[in-house]
């Protein structure tokens, strides 16, 4: 495998391919084909093996890709063989929501703690048992509980703060929610979700596609 030849286009890939084959197993599906994959869940047959391509050798020609086994190698590639500590830190409405998620564990993600500012909370638990520190404590908290991504949903204002507290606890991936760019220290990296850029993108659509007869 040529790791750097991997662009984040093909792992996001992996990761849809990864939910697509825990949905065959769930359904008992031993063997797949790419065409099959591909019709199934509107995807690409061709994309789809190039991408696995990248990482070896997978299935046999005219017989497909046994379906827990491709599920279990693209889940070790995307290194979720190891349950992932991850804390959250904001305590608005959003920090709050991906505190309370459940489904984050059955992914891989384990969210260990919950980090915010407002004191009035500082000390206790979210709703399904999540502890909650003061963001002050966050490099202590990060390295008794070996967390090592974080969630970040705090105002755009504090996010860079917040962010380099993070990565000075130790903590090397961050998964931004805040509406601004945020600069990576090198060894680190950031994926920023910006919520309302795909709202916009849907507002351009609505705004191109009028309704048929309107």
């Amino acid at each position: 495998m040529k790791k750097e030849k991997i662009s984040e286009f093909t792992t996001h890939r992996l990761s849809i391919y990864l939910r697509c084959l825990t949905t065959l197993e769930e359904e008992g599906v031993e063997t797949v084909s790419s065409k099959t994959l591909a019709e199934r869940f509107s995807l690409n047959s061709a994309q789809i093996r190039k991408d696995l391509a990248c990482f070896g050798q997978f299935g046999v020609r005219g017989l497909g890709y046994p379906v827990s086994e491709l599920r279990r190698r693209i889940s070790d590639i995307l290194g979720l063989g190891t349950m992932h500590r991850v804390c959250v830190v904001g305590g608005g409405n959003l920090g709050m929501a991906l505190a309370e998620y459940g489904g984050f564990l059955q992914h891989g993600f384990f969210r260990c703690r919950h980090l915010r500012q407002l004191p009035r909370k500082i000390g206790r638990r979210s709703r399904n048992g999540v502890p909650i520190y003061a963001l002050a404590s966050l490099a202590e908290v990060a390295g008794s509980e070996g967390i090592e991504m974080a969630m970040v949903a705090v105002p755009a204002k504090a996010a860079a703060a917040v962010c380099e507290a993070v990565f000075d606890a130790g903590i090397r991936a961050v998964l931004n929610f805040a509406p601004v760019r945020l600069q990576a220290r090198p060894g680190t990296k950031i994926h920023s979700t910006d919520l309302s850029i795909s709202l916009e993108g849907l507002s351009y659509f609505l705004a191109n596609n009028p309704q048929a007869g309107s």
